[in-house]
């Protein structure tokens, strides 16, 4: 219980909620370069791979964000004359973005641990880079799993030899490895982002796991709100559907700032018992001191 009083006070105190917001502006530039690379590479497989994509999606985000969601495929499928341009395209905007989007996490995970940004560009940047080459791929793999559903998986199945059964287990199966795929994508970004040296990289992290949590409940919440309750679009006319986007993505980097730092307040617990002055910022040592000012 002390834990997550602790989590939610520093929750606050270090402004997360504005620290979501920014990832958001950062998701936005990411999200949909990713979308021309998962269109194209989904283009090589037929066209209606795309459609257990969009129906996914549907599962996840509220009723109007998933309208948005369709519209780009849709408008994306059109291009297919131009899928190599596009994917290659896609391809450099998704990572100058998404790598965007982990130098701003990497700035709030400092926030979370109270420390300072301490290591030189020459550290930040390969970090930068490849956390992001990582992310992309692991998306990308999870999406391709997403539309390896019904006939598609059967057409996969014969190719590979293999039964109904093992298609029928895959099915059931996909979902928990998904979860645990995007569990692995939010450790990675908790271990790799803040400062500090941490005891050593977890596949699967309590803050990951609990970002996974809140963040299915929160947008399973949010898309009852909207569905029963929300007046976005007589608020906001045309434009209802984009500002349940952001806001469903607020709440998803909501949920991800919580679980990292429900870690930070774990580690926090362990130097407490070792005799680590509660109040002591930073908690863990640094890795790198040498891009910190001095007074």
């Amino acid at each position: 219980m002390n834990l997550l009083k602790r989590t939610i006070r520093e929750f606050r105190e270090d402004n997360l909620t504005d620290w979501a917001a920014a990832l958001t502006y950062y998701g936005v530039l990411a999200i949909f370069p990713m979308l021309i690379v998962l269109v194209s590479i989904l283009g090589l497989i037929g066209t209606s791979a795309t459609q257990p994509l969009i129906a996914n999606l549907g599962k996840v985000a509220p009723g109007p964000a998933q309208q948005i969601f369709t519209s780009a495929i849709t408008n994306l499928q059109k291009s297919q004359g131009t899928a190599g341009v596009l994917f290659v395209v896609g391809l450099v905007g998704a990572l100058w973005s998404a790598s965007g989007y982990v130098a701003a996490f990497m700035r709030a995970s400092n926030a979370i641990y109270d420390v300072a940004e301490g290591r030189p560009i020459w550290k930040t940047a390969p970090v930068r880079v490849g956390v992001t080459l990582v992310l992309v791929l692991l998306l990308a793999v999870s999406a391709v799993a997403v539309v390896l559903t019904g006939g598609l998986a059967k057409q996969v199945g014969t190719v590979l030899g293999v039964g109904g059964s093992a298609v029928t287990a895959w099915d059931i199966a996909k979902w928990p490895v998904l979860l645990l795929v995007i569990s692995l994508i939010f450790a990675i970004l908790y271990w790799a982002s803040p400062n500090v040296r941490q005891p050593g990289f977890r596949w699967v992290s309590p803050g990951s796991l609990l970002a996974v949590v809140v963040w299915i409940a929160a947008s399973a919440g949010f898309a009852v709100y909207v569905a029963n309750f929300g007046s976005y679009n007589k608020t906001y006319g045309a434009l209802g559907g984009v500002i349940v986007f952001l806001v469903w993505l607020w709440i998803s980097n909501v949920a991800v700032l919580l679980g990292a730092e429900f870690n930070a307040e774990l580690a926090r617990g362990r130097q407490m018992k070792e005799g680590t002055p509660a109040d002591r910022e930073p908690f863990l040592k640094p890795r790198d001191t040498r891009g910190m000012r001095t007074a």
